[in-house]
């Protein structure tokens, strides 16, 4: 347990530090989120005619309202984090590499689901929008990460069988 948690720390503080260095900001981060951006306009407007993106913001042209997606906002801390305790848990690299995927897929889709809501509550009410931005969709996010985590490590080849038992 204690080789998990300083592994876990360590590659956390090594991984959140890296993100923070300008160079990977631009040529990562700001990316990442612009792509971001666009897909979840891509989503609403299939349903809604009235989005427009520039870089990390998504707009309505209905109404001017828009919504920018800062650092913090695009999942980035949430896989992180994700990574750090897939790396620090024993089992088979391949194994490792298929939960982080998973886990990509999940918080990102999550993320995409709380990117649209909160464009859409945040033209309804802005006080809803500042509530659900700063407590429910920030705990979701990692909660998602968590129930990867979780789900990974019960399906980890060999990790649910009886310890054999030596005569």
């Amino acid at each position: 347990m204690l080789r998990f948690l300083l592994i876990f720390l360590l590659v956390q503080g090594i991984l959140f530090g890296v993100e923070m260095l300008q160079p990977v900001q631009t040529s990562i981060i700001l990316p990442w989120t612009s792509l971001l951006a666009d897909s979840s306009s891509w989503l609403m407007s299939a349903f809604d005619p009235n989005i427009a993106t520039s870089g990390k913001v998504v707009r309505s042209t209905l109404n001017g309202f828009a919504v920018s997606i800062e650092p913090g906002c695009n999942g980035v801390e949430a896989m992180i984090v994700l990574l750090a305790a897939i790396t620090a848990f024993p089992a088979p690299l391949t194994y490792k590499i298929k939960g982080l995927i998973w886990g990509f897929i999940a918080i990102q889709g999550m993320n995409l689901l709380r990117i649209i809501s909160l464009f859409y509550l945040g033209q309804w009410s802005q006080a809803l929008f500042d509530w659900a931005h700063l407590y429910i969709w920030q705990a979701l996010i990692m909660l998602d990460a968590l129930i990867v985590f979780l789900i990974w490590i019960r399906y980890i080849p060999g990790a649910n069988q009886p310890p054999s038992s030596k005569r």
